[in-house]
């Protein structure tokens, strides 16, 4: 074929572990790519040439007269050219990090239905961590607490999440649904500042040693039965971000980002079906979704405990 010489050679190694597997699938994981975006490189082959390279619906894969033809010349092309132009590297897996209350199960899941040959490998890491491991390349990306150093990053926003304050299941913010940073001004408050340290914190406020104001998912991650929590308003919340290095905007790293942001198999945005088509990186922050009270203030409490009463009437703390 003469129009061979002016196809890229990465197509042709595709088009030739393709023709030589005769399975689609076998040769996508082989190559470390997603199996829609080869299949399509197929078909563009075929349209750029004008003929069949695969018998159309052939079980198991074959390939026509033309195919073999191409697969001979595009072995003599590969091997003139890998002098020149060393094999490149690829990923067979991709590596997503992940910080203390972030939950993956999700996307794992999705992901295991739609690149089933691809691994998805995720590795929990210490929020102190979170920059480091991006930086050194030990995870291709990782949810991340915000604020960070985005320098050199891309960063997608994904949700807000709630403070909550920790207090032993007896005490009187107990009773309610949700208190404010003013309620709170008369509480003996530690630092919790250090995620990573939550399960120590929680075990002072047991202690009662002090209260502690973490991010839900940290709350929810180290429940225990002597400590319950409850909303803070008025108090900043937490922001986590799906972050990766803009340099490494690999396929697979783009097929995730399609993942996490909800998009179809088939989305037109999805590498698989648009080539080198990049997602964009600023992307408008979700909105924080509206709380509705559902209890009364525990400055309300205090009030009640003062005038003796021992629980408030009908309230809807609980």
């Amino acid at each position: 074929m003469s129009q061979v010489e002016s196809i890229d050679v990465e197509r042709l190694r595709w088009f030739v572990t393709v023709a030589e597997e005769l399975h689609f699938a076998r040769a996508a994981k082989s190559l470390g790519i997603a199996r829609q975006r080869l299949s399509r490189t197929v078909i563009d082959l075929e349209t750029e040439l004008g003929t069949k390279l695969f018998v159309p619906g052939a079980q198991p894969t074959q390939l026509t007269d033309e195919g073999r033809e191409l697969l001979a010349a595009a072995r003599e092309v590969i091997a003139r050219r890998e002098v020149a132009e060393p094999e490149p590297e690829v990923s067979a897996e991709l590596r997503v990090g992940f910080v203390p209350g972030v939950t993956v199960s999700k996307w794992e899941r999705i992901w295991g239905e739609r690149f089933p040959e691809i691994p998805l490998r995720t590795i929990p890491l210490a929020a102190a961590d979170q920059l480091t491991a991006l930086r050194e390349g030990r995870v291709d990306m990782c949810f991340v607490r915000l604020p960070i150093d985005r320098a050199g990053l891309s960063a997608i926003p994904l949700y807000r999440e709630a403070p909550v304050v920790v207090v032993p299941k007896e005490h009187p913010i107990s009773l309610f649904t949700e208190v404010t940073a003013a309620d709170l001004a008369d509480e003996r408050m530690q630092d919790a500042s250090d995620i990573d340290a939550a399960a120590v914190i929680l075990e002072m406020v047991a202690a009662g040693v002090g209260l502690a104001i973490v991010p839900h998912s940290i709350a929810r991650l180290h429940a225990r039965r002597d400590l319950v929590y409850r909303t803070v308003i008025e108090h900043p919340d937490t922001e986590i971000a799906l972050v990766w290095p803009t340099a490494e905007t690999t396929e697979l790293v783009e097929e995730f980002v399609g993942v996490v942001r909800g998009r179809s198999e088939r989305s037109s945005r999805s590498p698989s079906t648009r080539a080198e088509q990049r997602p964009k990186q600023a992307v408008a922050k979700k909105p924080a979704p509206q709380r509705q009270s559902t209890g009364k203030s525990a400055s309300v409490a205090r009030g009640a405990r003062s005038a003796g009463a021992k629980k408030p009437g009908k309230r809807r703390g609980r």
